[in-house]
């Protein structure tokens, strides 16, 4: 990004974050709306005497708007919780909300093993996957790009790949009930929960008692019970730190 590029961009988000309209910025510092509109856009060639009038409606310094702050690291958001816990359908709407790309890593393990999780698991069994999920999730971490990151409700079992995502990303636990996570998955047409598996809801129950404390060991816990994807988002893109 050269200087002017950089210094729009600074002056836009020093402007919406006062919640001004470019033109109460144009009369707070004496400089015209066309030529502001300009100068966000990384188009404005400003004199000194501008750049001095900007930096005193900000109440900062000319040097402080030209300086050019060094990129921010990445910052992944990794959601957590068994199926149906929202991972996939609330992670795409937090993204959006945070305005960084959203990862699912089942879709990554599916395309490191050219196959689908049914195949790889009835093929190949859970250590295999496992294997995938940890190879997968550090080629993930070595992105270096902010993202939403929706895991595999397993992957606290995992103590390894746990350490991992913990070290290097911001952990939310969905926190759901039993019957939460299985009318929710039931809703979406999957009936594969109850057939032929009549003790289906004791072993639901059994799993998220087991993995509790795993669950609860994240960076933050997040009811989801009786609440709605965008109360939920809401709530995340407040308390998170921003990508």
């Amino acid at each position: 990004m050269d200087v002017l590029e950089a210094l729009g961009a600074k002056i836009s988000m020093a402007r919406t974050g006062r919640g001004w309209t470019l033109r109460e910025l144009a009369e707070r510092s004496g400089v015209s709306v066309r030529f502001l509109v300009q100068l966000e856009a990384g188009r404005g060639n400003i004199s000194i005497k501008r750049l001095a009038d900007l930096a005193g409606a900000f109440g900062v310094t000319p040097s402080d708007l030209l300086r050019q702050d060094p990129p921010s690291p990445p910052h992944i958001v990794a959601l957590l919780g068994l199926r149906g816990a929202g991972t996939t359908t609330i992670g795409k709407r937090l993204a959006r909300r945070l305005r960084v790309r959203f990862v699912e890593l089942d879709r990554r393990i599916e395309k490191a093993a050219d196959m689908s999780l049914a195949e790889l698991f009835s093929l190949y069994g859970e250590e295999h996957y496992r294997r995938l999920e940890r190879e997968s999730l550090a080629h993930v971490l070595d992105d270096s790009q902010s993202i939403v990151l929706a895991t595999g409700g397993g992957i606290v079992a995992s103590a390894e790949t746990y350490a991992l995502l913990k070290k290097h990303a911001t952990t939310v636990w969905l926190r759901a009930t039993p019957e939460d996570h299985w009318n929710r998955v039931v809703s979406q047409g999957d009936r594969r929960p109850m057939a032929d598996h009549p003790q289906a809801m004791a072993d639901l129950r059994a799993l998220l008692a087991a993995r509790e404390p795993l669950y609860a060991s994240a960076d933050h816990v997040v009811d989801t019970s009786g609440r709605t994807v965008d109360e939920i988002v809401g709530d995340l893109s407040v308390t998170l730190p921003v990508p």
